[in-house]
């Protein structure tokens, strides 16, 4: 259930609405995100996706950074699961660890 607020859904959901359309493979920006959900930047979209709770339906792993990298978090271990993920999906990394946000990006 979508919690609501007078003027619609709390920003939290609306984010988590628009990483569920990311389809499987394909990546999206922290900024793209707060682009199309509007009213929030990046660093928002970042904290939302750091408050999901375990065992989410988020696709959290699909947003990366502007540069096509996995940023740092989890003291690294979020990162490296995050990196496997994607790759479980086909999504490559090149040597430098960026994703090539031309072929891969939604």
């Amino acid at each position: 259930m979508v919690e609501k607020t007078q003027t619609g859904p709390r920003l939290y959901d609306r984010i988590y609405n628009a990483v569920r359309q990311i389809p499987a493979g394909r990546v999206a920006t922290y900024g793209q995100i707060a682009r199309l959900v509007g009213g929030c930047s990046a660093q928002m979209v970042g904290f939302a996706l750091a408050a999901l709770p375990n065992g989410s339906d988020v696709p959290w792993q699909r947003v990366i950074n502007a540069q096509g990298k996995v940023s740092p978090h989890g003291v690294g271990f979020g990162s490296m699961i995050q990196r496997t993920l994607l790759e479980e999906e086909g999504v490559v990394f090149n040597l430098e660890g960026i994703v090539d946000l031309k072929t891969y990006g939604w």
